[in-house]
This record gives structure tokens, C-alpha cells and sequence, in this order.
């Protein structure tokens, strides 16, 4: 005679939620969380002359970033493409168009136009960050001598604060787009995925790719901060404060350190 338990049907297992559709790949994740650590260290170290070796090596490493990124949006997958941020805010001007006519409600501008002013923040930070690296490193190198010195200082930083502006207002843009759609917009940047079901537009994670940037740019930092001489302008500047302060007259203002040239390192 058959046992109760036996005779009981057997439970199908809870199914388990679907991981969703993969659209973005493991490299272009690195390289944003790579630029967005760059930019911030960068960002914090810009006024303290003590932490200047690591405001230019992070200023260098954010350039060689930009660099990677260009030339993988232009040969890499077509998911990666730079034409796909053309894409993101062809739209805008079609949007303006109907924002003016008020042809279409609050809330439907409000869904197309969260998108596009993404896609144009995204867009516009990206152009400035060229020239905010080139004039920050110029600024260092010393291009143009001495008379250029203050105006590529002033562009460096007029620059930096409109790129942290907008790097707000695309977090404002994340937050109320996470709000209208009620779901976590940053998904794509975190895991690469988004919820759902269907295809995924990725197919190659390519996570290989993304530990060889991670290394890439670990051992570019290391490269910048080992090749800098020791501490030499700091202490250059603490011998004479403390030679004038023996003589009794008021210590010189510190000299801004740079960064060593190119030739220093052989």
C-alpha cells in the first residue's frame, strides 16, 4: 500500500525570476566606473597641492580612458558604438519642435524629453572632457611657458566645474527617470542588464576585455606614481620655509609643484 507521502503530487520548484535581457557589456561598465573614480579623485585632489602628483596622474588616466573608449566605439561591438549617442539625442530637435507647439501633454514630453536631455548631457560631458584633460595637462607640461600658465589654469577649472554640473544633472536625470518608470535606470551600468524578457541585445559579455582595462589602467597609475622623483618640490619648499623662519623673515609662498616632464624619467 502505497505511503500518503507517496501518493501526494509532487510541488513544481518556484520559478526563478528572470535575469533579464544583458545590453550593455562588461568592458563599457569598467570604462564608466573607471572615468567616473577618475574624474572624482581628480576633482577632490585639485586644490590641495599636496595631493597634486595624484590629481595629474588621475587627470592622465581619465585622457588614456577617453582615448580607449573612442577607438572601442569605433571598431568595437555595434552595441558600443559612438554613433549610438548621435542616435540618443537625434530626437531633440523634433521635441523642441513640440514642446513649443504644445502638441503633445506634460506627460508625454516629460517621457521623450527625460531620454534626450541624458543623451545631450551625456554628449556634451564627453566633448568637454577632451579639452579639460588636454588643458589640464598642458597646464602641468607647461605649454605655452609661462604666459599661458593662467589662462590654461582658469580653463582648467572653468571646465572641471561645468563637467561636475553636468555630471549632477545627469544623476538628477537618472533619479527622475528611475521615478516615472519605477525602476533603476543605472541597471545597464551596474549589471548590464535591464528587466524583462526577449533578446539580449549583448550577446559577449566580453568580461576578459574588462579586467584587461581594469589592469591596464591600475598599472598606468602605478607607472605615473613611481616615476615621479620622491617628495623633492615638497621638500624644497619646507627647507627654505624653515631656513627663512631661522632668519627670522617670513616664509616665501610654495612654488606649485609639477608633475615631472617626460625627459625627467630617464
Amino acid at each position: 500500500m502505497p505511503s500518503s507521502a507517496s501518493s501526494l503530487p509532487a510541488r513544481d520548484p518556484a520559478p526563478r525570476p528572470a535575469p533579464g535581457r544583458r545590453v550593455t557589456d562588461a568592458p563599457t561598465r569598467m570604462f564608466h566606473a573607471l572615468f567616473a573614480a577618475s574624474f572624482t579623485g581628480a576633482y577632490l585632489s585639485a586644490d590641495s597641492e599636496s595631493w597634486r602628483l595624484l590629481h595629474v596622474t588621475l587627470g592622465s588616466l581619465a585622457g588614456a580612458l577617453l582615448l580607449w573608449r573612442v577607438v572601442y566605439g569605433l571598431v568595437g561591438p555595434r552595441h558600443a558604438r559612438l554613433t549610438l549617442l548621435g542616435r540618443r539625442v537625434a530626437g531633440l530637435a523634433a521635441w523642441l519642435r513640440g514642446l513649443a507647439s504644445h502638441r503633445s501633454g506634460p506627460g508625454a514630453l516629460a517621457r521623450q524629453g527625460l531620454p534626450l536631455a541624458m543623451g545631450a548631457v551625456l554628449v556634451t560631458l564627453l566633448a568637454l572632457a577632451v579639452p579639460l584633460v588636454l588643458s589640464g595637462l598642458g597646464n602641468d607640461q607647461g605649454w605655452g611657458g609661462a604666459a599661458a600658465e593662467q589662462l590654461l589654469e582658469e580653463v582648467h577649472e572653468f571646465l572641471g566645474n561645468t563637467v561636475l554640473a553636468l555630471v549632477l544633472a545627469h544623476l538628477g536625470l537618472l533619479a527622475l527617470l528611475g521615478l516615472l518608470r519605477r525602476q533603476n535606470p543605472a541597471l545597464p551600468m551596474l549589471s548590464g542588464r535591464v528587466p524583462g524578457s526577449g533578446p539580449d541585445r549583448v550577446t559577449h559579455d566580453r568580461a576578459g576585455l574588462a579586467v584587461l582595462l581594469l589592469l591596464a589602467a591600475l598599472a598606468f597609475g602605478a607607472w605615473q606614481l613611481s616615476a615621479a622623483p620622491g617628495d623633492a618640490g615638497a621638500g624644497t619648499t619646507d627647507k627654505g620655509t624653515t631656513e627663512a623662519a631661522a632668519a627670522g623673515a617670513p616664509p616665501a609662498p610654495a612654488r606649485r609643484a609639477r608633475a615631472p616632464h617626460g625627459d625627467d624619467d630617464d
